[in-house]
């Protein structure tokens, strides 16, 4: 069994190396040629299934278990919701394109602050008040949710835990079903399963 901030913190350590090999990237005419949009589209799936799990089951297990859970979560939340703007940029632009080029260095920046802060803030607050077997429960819960969660950053669906565990269900698999329609999930195959 794995536990929550382990599954996380994997996670976590993915988009970062995403993040150190995405600053120094081409810009204008090398871009369009790099490689580039494919690692922009591991990121975007990377991001929207991981802030989707966190949706739907760790932002609701803060708000439960501490104090001033409601404040974390809110904060952390509309991190995540401004982050699914800058990647629906990155989903609908090119590289080479100067927006594309803006919303990536947004995000970077946004992403590197919310992982310090969730990672920094929220769990040394959430591993005082959970119990081993509890945090091995959600990490499990995380685990199998990841499987079925969209793979696009649908910015407009509300952020709450009982919406995103419904219409994000629908999303996935409409989002599936492009993947695989368009070859994107040939060009972009899932990460390699968490222990």
């Amino acid at each position: 069994m794995v536990d929550a901030f382990t599954f996380l913190r994997g996670d976590h350590e993915s988009v970062l190396g995403m993040f150190e090999v995405l600053d120094g990237a081409p810009q204008g005419e090398g871009a369009k040629v790099s490689g580039l949009d494919t690692m922009v589209t591991n990121l975007i799936i990377a991001e929207s299934q991981h802030e989707a799990i966190e949706q739907q089951y760790f932002w609701p297990t803060v708000r439960a278990y501490l104090d001033d859970g409601d404040e974390m979560a809110d904060h952390a939340i509309a991190q995540e919701d401004s982050g699914k703007k800058l990647l629906q940029q990155l989903e609908d632009g090119h590289p080479g394109e100067p927006e594309y080029h803006g919303a990536l260095a947004a995000f970077i920046t946004a992403g590197r602050e919310h992982i310090k802060y969730e990672q920094d803030v929220v769990w040394p607050r959430l591993a005082a008040v959970l119990g081993e077997g509890e945090l091995q429960e959600l990490g499990e819960t995380l685990k199998r949710a990841k499987k079925s969660t969209p793979t696009r950053p649908h910015p407009d669906t509300p952020s709450n835990s009982s919406v995103q565990k419904t219409m994000g269900m629908a999303a996935a698999t409409v989002d599936k079903i492009r993947d695989a329609a368009t070859g994107r999930s040939r060009d972009n195959p899932p990460d390699a399963p968490t222990p």
